[in-house]
């Protein structure tokens, strides 16, 4: 496996940081969550609906093939052994609002100081810098100040909307997956680790080139509804059919809107799918809307089947897991106990992911590790007495 003998401490808890070491522990990294003994640990375990053994599916699909140790790190006892398991670990990955880890005694400088090859990574809404540095964020705040809750105003009903997944979670995650291996990169040449601040607010803003053309062209605010990325083009929108379900014409590229037209017997309207999105392309919107209402998803569906074009109906989330492609692509898998989980997208043709179902009950290998970091059974059992572990 590509991360076999990498050990990873996170200290990260619900989104960005879980799920991103989840998909090192599939392509064989040793993680340890390390979590709070407060006596629920990784807030997850009890968020959301939950899986036939009584696992949240949120927790399920975050934490799979990962060791727990419950760690109270307002003990000096905590964070002595914390530090100890630094000693050997490559990446630590924590969390916390900025601050917070150094007050502990387990910042960057405390834990490089025991390890200078340790990639420490932290993960926080706004950074370690900056005039926002202590603002309390999740996802849905950062989605705001980062403009992309606005890109969804005036495409409905006039309102605010977010991205349907959580955009500044799941970029920050990526990110910080990325800077990792960098770092890990940097360290075979030089034999040194890095510190990476990851901003959930910088890795989400860094996603808009392809929305960014007002912005910096002209100085002003995006008009989705004029823009191709949002329905503004023709060839690029959802059109509804007349049962209630939707079509998705997603490429605009001239030689997709041929052969739809060709399709439709309207060659006549390509001009205007080479002109540039907005009210100008109306005709050909106007033509896709009243076709597409005309006649049924299924109808549809089997119609566009054939045509060499860009387009999709609208699923739910589950008609999509449920398809058969889903799982012949490895993106849905379920364990010998009937649960279902997401399949890591990472696909190397030598060393393929092997992901594991088992999930680790809380504080389950508080033990072990702590014996790992060089305690005896002895002082192991006794941290654990009086709730360190």
């Amino acid at each position: 496996m590509k991360l076999d003998g990498l050990k990873v401490l996170d200290l990260s808890a619900f989104l960005p940081g879980p799920h991103m070491t989840m998909m090192m522990a599939d392509h064989g990294a040793d993680v340890i969550m390390v979590e709070p003994a407060n006596g629920v640990g990784e807030p997850v375990r009890e968020i959301g609906e939950r899986a036939p053994d009584g696992t949240t599916v949120w927790f399920r699909n975050v934490a799979r093939g990962k060791r727990s140790l419950k760690l109270n790190l307002k003990d000096p006892a905590g964070v002595e052994l914390l530090l100890k398991l630094a000693e050997e670990a490559d990446v630590f990955v924590e969390a916390f609002r900025p601050g917070v880890v150094k007050r502990l005694g387990v910042g960057y400088e405390a834990v490089s100081a025991r390890n200078p090859k340790i990639v420490y990574c932290s993960i926080s809404a706004f950074g370690q810098e900056g005039q926002h540095v202590q603002k309390p964020a999740h996802d849905l705040v950062v989605q705001a100040m980062t403009g992309l809750m606005d890109l969804g105003r005036g495409l409905s009903d006039g309102q605010p909307a977010p991205p349907p997944v959580p955009f500044a979670d799941a970029s920050a995650s990526l990110m910080a997956l990325s800077a990792i291996l960098m770092a890990l990169y940097r360290r075979e040449k030089t034999g040194e680790g890095d510190y990476i601040d990851m901003s959930m607010y910088d890795a989400a803003i860094a996603w808009t080139p392809n929305v960014l053309g007002p912005t910096f062209g002209k100085g002003a605010a995006p008009e989705p509804k004029k823009m191709r990325s949002f329905g503004g083009a023709a060839m690029n929108s959802i059109y509804p059919t007349s049962d209630g379900g939707f079509i998705v014409i997603g490429g605009s590229e001239v030689k997709f809107a041929e052969n739809l037209l060709t399709a439709l017997g309207r060659v006549d309207l390509l001009p205007y799918a080479k002109i540039p999105p907005g009210d100008e392309q109306e005709p050909l919107k106007a033509f896709f809307r009243e076709t597409f209402a005309g006649n049924t998803q299924a109808h549809w569906e089997a119609f566009l089947a054939p045509v060499d074009c860009c387009w999709a109906a609208v699923r739910n989330l589950k008609e999509a897991f449920d398809d058969p492609f889903t799982a012949e692509r490895g993106m849905v898998f379920t364990d010998a106990d009937g649960n279902r989980h997401v399949g890591p997208p990472i696909r190397f043709a030598k060393e393929p992911p092997e992901p594991s179902p088992k999930l680790a009950a809380y504080g389950e290998h508080s033990e072990a590790i702590a014996r790992e970091a060089g305690l005896s059974a002895e002082e192991a059992a006794a941290l654990k007495a009086r709730g360190v572990i």
